[in-house]
């Protein structure tokens, strides 16, 4: 891509969650980090000056603490996450050449034009809606969430604000799983069911970092909610296949 005249890349893409990532991890390292490499080398050479890149929450694997900060350990599990930690490790060589800014977003959850029901929130949502009843495995396990407007918002607040540069987790409620099947049962009428989970991981993330940049949250996940209730509704929301990665 002739990037000569642009001034800031936002680089989102990648292969998108674990499953996806393990159908061929080959292929998941050539699109995810090594394209990264080449992305930054040629952002570099034509003059970009601010690169911001979305990595993930999960780089940080299972943590004990109650507080996950940007300056833990990292360490990945899947494919996925491995190569976001990698593509950021990459991007911090160009830390001198250009403002470089990472973001680690926690769980999206919200309506988007690209629907991903796959989520936890959207997930449990959709099985209110379809089935009129939810499907919790195990319950217990934490997960950070960002409205999908929030998120888009970061990166709208680091093109405005290029001085703050490095890492920045995003990511505004940890919920459980149980208490995110609550909210939508709350909102559906939704029966829970509970089943045994082969799945322990919970996290949670702290985002004061990117608090203090000035940045502010302006949905929740109860709005992130309400929103796919309404668009099921309208029809404009479907359950169907592209949705789920």
């Amino acid at each position: 891509v002739d990037l000569r005249g642009f001034d800031i890349v936002i680089h989102l893409s990648s292969v998108a969650n674990d499953p996806c990532g393990d159908l061929n991890p080959k292929l998941t390292w050539e699109i995810s980090a090594l394209a990264t490499m080449l992305l930054a080398e040629n952002a570099y050479k034509s003059g970009v000056k601010q690169f911001i890149y979305a990595s993930s929450g999960s780089v940080y694997g299972v943590k004990d603490e109650d507080q996950v900060t940007e300056d833990l350990d990292l360490d990945p599990i899947s494919e996925y996450n491995k190569t976001k930690m990698v593509s950021e490790k990459v991007l911090l060589g160009y830390s001198d050449k250009m403002q470089i800014q990472m973001i680690r977003p926690a769980t999206v959850c919200g309506f988007s034009p690209r629907m991903r029901l796959d989520v936890a929130v959207n997930l449990l949502t959709m099985q209110a809606l379809t089935k009129n009843k939810i499907t919790v495995l195990g319950g217990d396990q934490t997960r950070p969430n960002i409205h999908i407007e929030d998120i888009t918002n970061v990166y709208l607040h680091f093109i405005a604000n290029p001085q703050f540069t490095g890492v920045f987790n995003a990511g505004f409620e940890n919920i459980s799983i149980l208490d995110i099947a609550k909210m939508v049962a709350g909102k559906t009428g939704a029966e829970i069911e509970i089943k045994p989970s082969n799945d322990p991981r919970s996290y949670r993330i702290n985002s004061d970092k990117l608090l203090a940049t000035g940045f502010k949250p302006a949905k929740t996940v109860n709005d992130a909610i309400t929103e796919m209730i309404e668009f099921y509704e309208r029809g404009v929301l479907k359950d169907i296949d592209e949705n789920y990665n």
